[in-house]
């Protein structure tokens, strides 16, 4: 997934289906930067203190939930 506004979704859209179906508040957060702010994993893996596999982990499995109901 790009950032919201690429793939024709408001941000505002993809904010409340994050908050609607992500239970961790620090994946929403990831979530939120990653797909709202268009942030990319390196710099996300520094910002959450994590390393970019995990990063990448958590984008591709929320990814994937969110999709369900996109």
């Amino acid at each position: 997934m790009e950032r919201a506004e690429e793939r024709g979704y408001a941000n505002s859209q993809i904010a409340f289906l994050i908050d609607e179906y992500i239970h961790s508040q620090r994946d929403r957060a990831i979530l939120k930067r990653r797909f709202i702010d268009g942030i990319h994993f390196e710099p996300l893996a520094e910002e959450f203190w994590l390393s970019v596999r995990q990063v990448k982990n958590i984008v591709y499995k929320g990814e994937q939930r969110l999709i369900r109901w996109l």
